[in-house]
């Protein structure tokens, strides 16, 4: 007798079909439908709390360069991850999330777990979000939900699903299409751009995360090279898409309108490729751009040009538009080399108690190992690490692109398992505050599960200093809630199965990073550091 297929046997050989055997989730008694008889050429990562499941799925995903799939608790599940969503619909990353949804014969009368509004609740963070009317219309909402998430701009999509619908009977196989995942710029537009590219006097480039994820990091030197131009990276980049000790690199343009518009003074030309224009943080007056200043910006994402408020946009995928700009510019060996930007490699000849930032940052620069990735989430000494870490290979830096807190824990989770998903074996490395490491911290039991070689290095500064630094910038004194004293880090990563270490000296902490890089397992180490006050 044949077993007659079902919602679940057919949606099941669709994601084996589409690669997505891997799911990050945190079950319910709505998914229980869902999981059930798992099958054994599946991976289930067990997240412990529902932003925690986003983060890990969202890095996992830019790693691989796939899309992952995310498997959330009803309404509730849902609302938890909503902030790590946030993170995931900037950086532009394709996660097809799904939520059970209560039994549709309850459905009328609002019972307990139902999300009474479900494909309402994840928007405007998600590029699609849909309930099926049907049982049977799962597989292919699936499918949609995939062409959805990969077309550029990538981004999260969102599906309910009752639970009961998971037994429902249905023919197979679910329909499979493929569709495109980048697009070419308009070509003659892209060729005025680079007629008035090798016209410029003094060009500036700004290349944004986009060209990074679009495995754009060497046409982008090479772009630079051939203009003699000065490359910057953009206000808040979550992804590194240059490499910081080139000759042309310049450092961060500011996080301002007038640092900013400071910053570009003396280009005639500004050119922003794979970013936004711009991603500001506080507000500080001034002109968007310095006068007699103009400014071209090439991005895959029609909203992202909409929201510009100056310059000319034209859509296109990073990659492909600076290979093409590449062979359409004329050569800028004629143009003053920009002056290489410069570094502060100085620090006290007696060490302070607590660490600064600094020597903490020069302690690790010391003891970096080869092509590691980095993981960044403390807000405050952002600077101190493009001193003494800067990026030197692709996909070799990862940040929130939200400005949420509760990302980089989990997030270093994702980024280690989607290099072991494609046989990459390199030290991942995450720097956290104190403050950040709060919000996530149950990502660290995934992380031990996991058998992931990660070492946490978390500053514990006993306080939210980047905020303290804009009550200074908005002079609002006597705000409540900025302090954080008797955080035991390290205890409670011990108590999560993690080896944790506190470390009061760049000695120690040379030696026990070291020591966490050699032991192969996730390793928390907890360094004191003064508060830092940063530039805004």
């Amino acid at each position: 007798m044949s077993v007659k297929s079902t919602v679940h046997t057919v949606t099941y050989d669709l994601l084996r079909s589409l690669g997505l055997t891997t799911v990050f989730g945190n079950p319910g008694s709505t998914e229980e439908t869902f999981l059930q008889n798992f099958p054994k050429d599946f991976q289930y990562v067990l997240g412990l709390q529902e932003a925690s499941v986003i983060a890990m799925a969202d890095a996992f995903a830019q790693t691989t360069r796939r899309p992952a799939l995310v498997n959330l608790h009803s309404s509730a599940g849902l609302g938890n991850s909503i902030g790590n969503l946030v993170a995931a619909y900037h950086a532009h990353t394709p996660l097809i999330v799904t939520a059970g949804q209560q039994h549709r014969e309850l459905l009328i009368g609002d019972p307990y777990l139902s999300n009474r509004d479900a494909a309402n609740m994840p928007r405007p963070w998600v590029k699609w979000s849909y309930e099926p009317a049907r049982a049977q219309d799962l597989p292919e909402a699936f499918m949609r939900a995939y062409a959805m998430a990969v077309q550029p701009p990538a981004g999260p999509v969102f599906l309910s699903i009752p639970l009961d619908d998971w037994n429902h009977p249905l023919e197979g196989p679910a329909v499979v299409r493929d569709v495109s995942r980048t697009y070419a710029p308009d070509p003659e537009r892209l060729r005025r751009f680079a007629e008035r590219i090798t016209a410029s006097r003094r060009p500036a480039l700004i290349l944004g995360p986009d060209v990074d994820r679009a495995r754009g990091w060497q046409a982008g030197v090479e772009l630079a090279e051939r203009l003699n131009a000065a490359v910057y990276s953009p206000p808040l980049a979550d992804r590194a898409s240059f490499p910081e000790d080139h000759p042309l690199f310049q450092g961060s343009v500011g996080m301002s309108v007038k640092a900013i518009g400071d910053r570009l003074a003396g280009h005639d030309l500004v050119v922003v490729i794979g970013a936004e224009v711009f991603r500001y943080y506080p507000y500080v007056p001034g002109d968007i751009l310095p006068a007699g200043t103009e400014l071209l910006q090439i991005t895959d994402d029609p909203a992202v040009a909409g929201a510009a408020r100056v310059g000319d946009s034209l859509l296109g995928d990073a990659l492909l538009s600076i290979e093409l700009l590449t062979a359409m510019v004329g050569d800028g060996s004629g143009r003053a080399q920009p002056e290489p930007m410069p570094r502060r490699h100085d620090l006290p000849e007696t060490e302070r108690s607590p660490l600064t930032p600094d020597e903490v940052y020069a302690t690790l620069s010391r003891a970096r190992p080869q092509h590691a990735v980095f993981v960044n989430e403390s807000t405050s000494t952002m600077a101190q690490h493009a001193e003494w870490l800067p990026a030197v290979e692709p996909d070799s830096f990862f940040a929130t692109a939200s400005g949420g807190i509760g990302w980089a824990a989990p997030a270093a989770v994702g980024v280690a398992l989607g290099d072991r998903d494609r046989g990459v074996t390199r030290p991942v490395i995450a720097l956290i505050g104190d403050g950040s490491f709060q919000y996530s911290v149950q990502g660290l039991w995934t992380a031990v599960q996991q058998n992931l070689a990660i070492v946490y290095v978390v500053m514990r500064n006993h306080e939210y200093s980047i905020l303290k630094s804009f009550a200074e910038l908005e002079e609002t004194p006597g705000v409540p809630g900025l302090d954080l004293p008797g955080l035991d880090i390290a205890s409670v990563a011990r108590g999560l199965g993690c080896h944790a270490v506190d470390v009061t000296s760049t000695g120690d902490l040379e030696k026990e990073f070291i020591l966490a890089l050699e032991s192969g397992a996730t390793t928390v180490i907890v360094v004191t550091t003064q508060p830092e006050k940063t530039m805004l």
